[in-house]
């Protein structure tokens, strides 16, 4: 937020309508810079300190993001079908209220058709794809840590041969 500090209002609320719209000119309009928006947004995307914040957004973002993505795996994977079972053995699901359907976790629910025979036909996440895309991208984190393993293998074996050395 440093960086931030040091923008103006205006110029921060560019940095925030680029990093959502990322465009230059509707940025610019959306901040306040209204006559010449085009060029005024282009003129402070050159600006060092409103270009290192825009990056500093959007890595923050794209940050959040993968979080976000790992914990709905997370959930596909391992969440609680409770509340489907609930919805599946309402007598009819026309009487809840909406704040009772508004409680209830379908986060697992990927699609619903209610045939014309009345009955309700829920599709749930497949939870075996979420547990393997959780562990295709463990796999791939664990090339990063690999070299630091080897060398904690090698420092112990090299620690354990000269230890009984010393022992004998």
């Amino acid at each position: 937020m440093a960086c931030l500090g040091r923008l103006s209002k205006r110029e921060k609320s560019f940095v925030r309508w680029y990093c959502a719209t990322l465009n230059p000119r509707e940025a610019a309009v959306k901040a306040g810079f209204g006559e010449g928006a085009e060029e005024k947004g282009l003129e402070l995307l050159r600006k060092p300190r409103i270009s290192a914040e825009i990056k500093r957004e959007l890595e923050l973002e794209q940050e959040t993001v993968k979080v976000k993505a790992v914990r709905g795996l997370m959930r596909a994977a391992f969440g609680s079908s409770a509340d489907i079972v609930k919805l599946l053995c309402c007598e009819d699901v026309r009487l809840l209220s909406e704040e009772a359907i508004e409680g209830l976790d379908l986060f697992l629910i990927s699609e619903i058709k209610r045939p014309r025979d009345g009955s309700m036909e829920i599709k749930l996440a497949d939870r075996l794809k979420a547990m393997e895309r959780l562990l295709s991208l463990d796999e791939s984190a664990q090339p990063q840590a690999a070299p630091l393993y080897r060398a904690l293998a090698e420092a112990a074996a090299s620690a354990k041969l000269g230890g009984d050395d010393d022992g004998d």
